[in-house]
């Protein structure tokens, strides 16, 4: 992550020396931790490019989890189409693999209009299996298991995948903080109890994508998490996750969706205050905001900006540029006999 610049209030652009050209469909990518804007950037990209949006959050696909995921409003959109919201229910387990595969479908139908795909959100993995092309292993779901592994703790659960496959367990640590993940644990250990391991990940990528990063500097990241904590409790977010137990979901799988989540079933469960719930759960995402920046930094292409309305016309001019080269290599190929700007 780039220092911001004191004197312009805007993060150093780390640029490409080229833009990349491999004839693939073109892509924007809104990225960054949380609270720092993305919806609202993705946005304004989309109408000033003519495209749609995809969202990339895991929470955020389950119907119902509104306020808590902080799921964009029908007015907040602006008339612009989303895609992978509200496509699940919040009793059952989504996938990175099934969002791939849906989130492909979306962006063909984006394509179709002649649109450009906006992919916006905040989970790394979601964003890298779209781009990327990511394939997974095809091991299908062991309920028995999963049941058993459930009752276990988060140690519990790392140490047997240790035993399973010291690689892998590695791998999580290394990867924003998932070994703290459940979901990923739980999914590792039925992998590698079948496989013997979790094999390497195979990519084979569907866009040619510019990815633009948002963030703040941390203490600004914490003020606007208090405020946004504050300011969705007095939304009702609580009487939100109310309403979902009263629809059949646990305060178990709460607990799983975490964060906002986790905590005011905690407050429901009487294990915590409303007074604790605030400090306990902006203590957290504090933390999750680390480890999204763990995952992104991976990505050394994403070009880094403060939110401010001068760098979003810096972004503007990068996007636009960006486009107007697919476009110059899209006819290229056209007049070459080949088309090869399709989803692979």
């Amino acid at each position: 992550m780039e220092k911001a610049n004191k004197n312009t209030g805007s993060a150093k652009i780390t640029t490409q020396k080229s833009i990349p050209v491999r004839g693939l469909t073109p892509a924007i990518v809104v990225c960054g931790p949380t609270a720092t804007g993305k919806s609202d950037l993705a946005v304004l990209l989309a109408k000033k490019f003519d495209g749609e949006i995809i969202s990339a959050d895991s929470r955020q696909v389950y119907r119902g989890l509104d306020l808590g995921s902080g799921k964009i409003t029908k007015k907040e959109m602006m008339g612009i189409p989303h895609y992978m919201l509200d496509i699940e229910n919040p009793k059952k387990i989504y996938t990175v693999d099934k969002f791939s595969k849906s989130a492909l479908k979306s962006a063909e139908e984006i394509l179709k209009k002649n649109k450009i795909p906006i992919i916006c959100g905040g989970t790394g993995m979601y964003i890298d299996a779209l781009i990327d092309g990511v394939i997974y292993p095809q091991v299908l779901p062991d309920k028995k298991l999963r049941k058993e592994l459930s009752t276990y703790t988060t140690e519990t659960l790392n140490e047997k995948l240790i035993s399973l496959d010291p690689n892998r367990a590695e791998q999580l640590k290394n990867d924003g903080g998932g070994q703290f993940n459940r979901v990923r644990l739980i999914r590792s250990i039925e992998i590698a109890e079948k496989l013997g391991a979790v094999p390497p990940l195979v990519k084979n990528p569907n866009f040619d994508a510019i990815f633009i990063g948002l963030d703040f500097d941390d203490v600004t990241i914490k003020d606007r998490i208090l405020l946004r904590i504050r300011a969705r409790m007095k939304k009702g977010m609580l009487k939100e996750a109310e309403r979902l137990h009263s629809e059949g979901v646990s305060f178990k799988r709460m607990h799983e969706f975490g964060l906002e989540y986790g905590h005011m079933a905690s407050v429901l469960e009487g294990k915590i205050t409303k007074a604790e719930f605030e400090e306990l759960l902006a203590k957290d995402i504090w933390q999750f905001v680390k480890r999204q920046r763990t995952w992104f930094k991976k990505r050394h292409e994403i070009l880094w900006f403060k939110p401010s309305a001068t760098n979003f016309k810096k972004i503007e001019s990068l996007v636009k540029r960006f486009l107007n080269v697919k476009v110059l290599s899209t006819e290229a190929n056209r007049k070459n006999g080949k088309n090869r700007s399709t989803i692979n």
